[in-house]
């Protein structure tokens, strides 16, 4: 069975970091994209960030030189660095993962960006 686990979500203030961290279990070989969405309350999940198996890596507008998407192949692991967090950032965070041809998602995780 695949699961996803995220981790690293909390409170920070405004111009703040986190690092949200995501392991998948359950998976023989090497996944070939992760990803990060995140869903405000009352909006629709947005795509975030995403990373190949190649490190290929792709950015929303709204994070580009902020955030940036990195992943660990051995562990099937991916990370999302967040600098500069803004309150507009504030919402819950999905890592995602395509393999074997089927989309799996975690649970999610709360960033709270606030003084």
């Amino acid at each position: 069975q695949v699961q996803l686990v995220e981790s690293g979500g909390g409170l920070v203030q405004p111009g703040g970091s986190l690092r949200l961290s995501c392991a998948a279990s359950g998976i023989i070989g090497s996944i070939y994209y992760m990803g990060w969405h995140h869903q405000a309350p009352g909006k629709q999940r947005e795509l975030v960030a995403t990373v190949t198996r190649g490190l290929n890596t792709n950015y929303a507008d709204s994070v580009k030189g902020r955030f940036t998407i990195s992943r660990d192949n051995a562990k099937n692991t991916v990370y999302l660095q967040m600098n500069s967090l803004k309150p507009e950032d504030t919402a819950l965070y999905y890592c995602n993962a395509v393999w074997a041809g089927l989309a799996y998602w975690g649970q999610g995780i709360q960033v709270t960006v606030s003084s």
